[in-house]
């Protein structure tokens, strides 16, 4: 089935909604300090990692992550190098393979991410991830081109949807609009306001995603637009509430959630608030207030605090491998990547090509996302089918309790 002509027009708008997809799977780290080599840490406990070494001949993993430009993420890389360590020393690598990790830091910029996309498909690699980042588009064609497969996080462009060889681990903002549409219908909600920007086509694209995905679920969604250079959003936030929607979700970074969040307080203090992880950022969380996210409904590919084991091993690894990187960051985003591969390359037998890795991503199935317990991926394009590259549209959905703390968590559409 081809993708529907709504779902074409939302992917036109790649770098503003892509933006917001990525935002929507940030780490949270309200109530997290950074690791350490102790039994428990402020997100929980971690444990003694098993001894089992890779032993076969090493394999060419690219790494391409954005660092030196306006966007830096170290955080990402230290996460990928942690879990590379851990699978290398701990994890019998992939496939019993040891990984030969090749790092390329480009400034989100085009010539920068083409040059680190040549420098993968030179130094031959058998598989690119590019766990955070807005330059797909420029990568992946690259990458594909060279029969190479290419493994995201979270799509940020109509290329990575659509790209044979491309495979996205999560459905970012699909994702989040699913979830948020199913706990609409659950709780009864008839309408929901999603709040955004005003720049670009960001609006328009965000309907077209949006309104029949919560159509699907028997749930109407509004548009509520806020100027860029608006301090203070409150007057366009009381017209849009005018309609009484039942719930209301904010796509943003940091700085457009506390305005947001603020002027609901003024506004609609008790509607039903549906946050993406940047909304519960610390930063977020101190601006607003504790009670202003009290009882809201969190939207996350990630439960870093959970006492599941998937998520105990993450805080391990870092404890062990990348003591002095926050696991409450965006570190997450590169672990996940690499240790997805990790449990992709199980299946693999004899020498791993770019070609045997595509057939076995593509054959992926319900594989366990790392420290996501409860959310799988599976690569088959099964997943979307209008959107074979997307691996996953589940994402979990929480509560906020007094302590800021996620609780009650549920998977939501896997």
């Amino acid at each position: 089935m081809k993708p529907s002509q709504s779902v074409k027009r939302a992917l036109r708008t790649a770098t503003t909604v892509g933006a917001v997809a990525v935002l929507a799977l940030g780490g949270l780290s309200a109530c997290a300090d950074d690791s350490s080599s102790d039994s428990t840490t402020s997100a929980g406990a971690t444990s003694a990692l098993p001894s089992n070494a890779a032993t076969g001949s090493p394999i060419k993993v690219g790494f391409i992550t954005p660092e030196g430009g306006p966007i830096t993420v170290p955080m990402v890389r230290e996460g990928g190098e942690a879990a590379t360590q851990y699978l290398n020393n701990n994890g019998g690598g992939i496939g019993g393979h040891k990984i030969d990790l090749v790092v390329c830091k480009e400034q989100e910029d085009p010539a920068s991410a083409t040059s680190c996309a040549n420098q993968m498909v030179e130094q031959k690699v058998s598989v690119v991830v590019a766990p955070f980042g807005s330059q797909g588009a420029v990568m992946l064609p690259i990458v594909a081109g060279a029969g190479i497969p290419y493994v995201a996080q979270a799509p940020v462009s109509q290329v990575e949807m659509m790209t044979p060889g491309s495979f996205m681990l999560s459905g970012g903002i699909l994702a989040v609009f699913a979830g948020q549409a199913a706990t609409a219908a659950k709780e009864g909600v008839k309408k929901v306001a999603v709040v955004i920007s005003d720049a670009g086509d960001a609006a328009s694209s965000v309907k077209a995603i949006g309104v029949p995905t919560f159509k699907q679920a028997g749930v109407e969604m509004d548009v509520i637009t806020i100027p860029a250079s608006a301090a203070d959003p409150t007057p366009q936030i009381t017209a849009g509430l005018a309609d009484n929607p039942g719930a209301v979700t904010v796509l943003g970074e940091t700085s457009q959630c506390i305005s947001t969040i603020k002027a609901l307080q003024t506004a609609a203090p008790t509607v039903k608030k549906y946050l993406i992880a940047s909304c519960l950022d610390k930063q977020v969380i101190d601006s607003v207030g504790a009670d202003a996210v009290t009882g809201a409904k969190a939207f996350t590919t990630v439960k870093l605090d959970s006492d599941d084991p998937s998520s105990e091993l993450y805080r391990s690894v870092m404890a062990t491998y990348a003591a002095g990187t926050d696991p409450a960051g965006l570190a997450y985003l590169g672990y996940q990547v690499m240790m997805s591969l990790g449990e992709v390359g199980k299946s693999l037998t004899g020498p791993v090509t770019p070609q045997a890795f595509m057939t076995a991503l593509s054959s992926a199935k319900n594989v366990p996302l790392p420290a996501a317990p409860g959310l799988t991926f599976s690569c088959d394009g099964t997943a979307v089918p209008q959107l074979k590259s997307l691996c996953s549209k589940s994402i979990l959905v929480s509560d906020v309790n007094a302590d800021t703390k996620l609780e009650n968590t549920v998977a939501v559409n896997n």
